[in-house]
């Protein structure tokens, strides 16, 4: 079972910045660490994930395709992984082991943790995988 930390926050808080730390941190420990990035409007991110939810959606796919704007997009998105949460848990097979130590960078926006179950509902199903 690998273990690993959930990095949630408001925007701007500095969420990347503290995963991109923290993967150097560790890394220079010899700890095998890994980022999945959870965060769809995240495309200017400062370390190489191993899992990244834009190669299953963008927020600006989602708000081109549905003409939506920034929350309604990130919701959209989010849901999204939700419906498809078997692609992140194949995604994250090759890392299921005790070797590896997986840093989730989340979005901030509020909404997604206080009026939508999606984000809850993705946690719930990665710990019963045993991550």
């Amino acid at each position: 079972m690998p273990f690993g930390q959930i990095a949630i926050g408001p925007p701007g808080s500095g969420k990347t910045t503290y995963c991109a730390g923290m993967h150097q941190f560790l890394n220079a420990l010899g700890r095998k660490t890994i980022i999945v990035n959870l965060d769809p409007a995240n495309d200017n991110i400062p370390y190489t994930s191993a899992v990244d939810i834009g190669e299953l959606i963008t927020l600006e796919d989602a708000m081109n395709a549905y003409h939506l704007g920034p929350n309604g997009g990130m919701v959209y998105c989010i849901e999204y992984l939700e419906k498809n949460v078997d692609w992140l848990l194949e995604k994250l097979k090759p890392y299921a082991d005790d070797e590896y130590y997986i840093i989730f960078d989340c979005p901030g926006q509020v909404e997604l943790y206080t009026h939508n179950n999606s984000m809850r509902t993705i946690v719930r199903r990665l710990e019963k995988q045993n991550y």
